[in-house]
């Protein structure tokens, strides 16, 4: 008697009355999920809409405050003060930007990475307000702020008025028509009776119906809309991939000829003095007791091998990493290196702190080619060199009095100048007319500490 009972009621039962109170039981829970999916749509409508109503409200008078700010300042600095407020301005401007990608990731799950180029910290106001107005970026929150104030502002109210206009039509057909106007339009419909009205109610029903599937999608849109005017151009992204594989190749070539260069003199210069010292050694050791008087002329010869051996190691390390430039910065090195020239050259340096280690070596040997240039080909005596920090980068000019007719690419040596400084977005700007003078020009951008 207590078997069927058990096997009933037992949730261990593999088979028979079991197998069916198991069945069962998943048709329960699967009733159970479909409810749950209905509440959590509904949770996901309202908050979208709770959400939209918010950012739609608050986003608007920001964006018209941000955007009319902007234009007066950039508009003042032709007479100076937008000079001074331009950097602030666009730095408001930019944290309320960042404000909203933050908001599209955590709400939207839409990811709008920032795309800004660096501005030094240390830089004066002229040259603060003119690296931002060269960030692409700049211009592209410039124009996204007007697209947030109409279009942005529709697709983030869009949720909240799919929800609150049906709530009006399920108003107007519970008796609400009576006290509006004759006819009173909820949408296509003019409500002047309870017929009308029932009318109203229906295309409410089926409002609310579709937002509850639209409202989500459009609030996505809205982010979406935001990713697309502030997201970097695609030809934007394709050109800066170009560069930097271009640069990218550049710089594994020179790393490879600078290696077979320094293998190249190691092993004609330092190592065949080395060798030839030790093969010195050895007979000096033969000829100690025999010949003491041609002992002591060999080792003469072997300490004048040595210390050729060193200074050719020293001009070795010098050419890899010169310990001035480490020790005492570039305007040092550089000075010291126009001390070595045979013409005539004045250094004017006006660096507030130190670039990076790799920024100064590229700077240091671009100088120094060209430099060399100069005194070999241009037949100048005397040369001028400026170096300072401006605008976010390093700027060197090297200005001679030669005849000219310098140019890229005609055998001078520039053409690897360019490519080492393109390693590090650099730039070189040649200037230089038959006759002279000549005026070379480098620029890197970088941070100066």
């Amino acid at each position: 008697m207590d078997l069927p009972d058990a096997a009933g009621t037992s949730p261990e039962t593999g088979s028979g009355a079991g197998s069916g109170g198991t069945r069962r039981g998943g048709g329960r829970k699967g009733g159970g999920r479909k409810g749950g999916g209905r509440e959590r749509r509904t949770e996901g409508l309202l908050k979208g809409a709770l959400r939209g109503l918010g950012l739609g409200l608050v986003s608007l008078p920001l964006s018209v405050f941000a955007f009319t700010l902007t234009l007066v300042s950039i508009a003042l600095i032709p007479v100076g003060v937008g000079l001074v407020t331009t950097p602030y301005v666009l730095k408001g401007a930019r944290t309320y930007v960042n404000w909203r990608r933050v908001l599209a990731a955590e709400w939207g799950g839409v990811r709008i990475p920032p795309a800004y180029r660096p501005v030094p910290e240390g830089a004066d106001p002229r040259a603060r307000t003119f690296g931002l107005l060269r960030d692409p970026a700049t211009w592209r929150e410039l124009l996204w702020l007007p697209v947030d104030m109409t279009a942005g502002f529709v697709t983030a109210l869009l949720p909240a008025g799919l929800l609150l206009y049906p709530l009006e039509g399920f108003a107007l057909a519970a008796g609400l028509w009576r006290v509006m106007p004759d006819p009173y339009w909820y949408g296509f419909v003019p409500v002047g009776d309870q017929a009308s009205a029932l009318g109203a109610g229906a295309l409410a029903l089926v409002l609310l119906f579709l937002g509850h599937f639209l409202s989500p999608r459009a609030l996505t849109a809205h982010y979406r809309l935001t990713r697309a005017v502030l997201s970097p151009g695609q030809g934007e992204l394709e050109e800066r991939v170009r560069v930097l594989t271009e640069t990218r190749r550049d710089a594994v070539d020179t790393s490879a000829a600078e290696l077979r260069r320094i293998e190249r003199d190691l092993h004609d210069g330092a190592q065949a003095r080395l060798v030839a010292m030790g093969m010195d050694l050895g007979t000096i050791e033969a000829l100690l007791d025999k010949d003491p008087e041609q002992a002591r002329q060999l080792i003469a010869q072997a300490r004048r091998s040595s210390v050729e051996a060193l200074t050719e190691l020293r001009e070795l390390v010098r050419g890899i990493h010169p310990p001035v430039l480490a020790e005492r910065g570039l305007g040092d090195a550089v000075r010291a290196l126009a001390l070595r020239l045979p013409v005539a050259t004045e250094v004017s340096v006006d660096l507030p702190g130190r670039a990076g280690a790799p920024v100064e070596s590229a700077a240091y040997f671009a100088v120094s080619e060209v430099l060399t240039n100069a005194v070999k080909h241009a037949e100048a005596d005397r040369i001028w060199v400026d170096l300072h920090h401006a605008g976010g980068c390093l700027r060197v000019s090297v200005t001679d009095n030669g005849k000219g007719g310098a140019a890229i690419g005609a055998g001078s040596g520039l053409a690897g100048v360019e490519r080492r400084l393109g390693t590090f977005d650099g730039v070189l700007a040649v200037s230089s007319p038959v006759g002279g003078p000549t005026m070379v020009t480098l620029e890197i951008p970088c941070e100066s500490s």
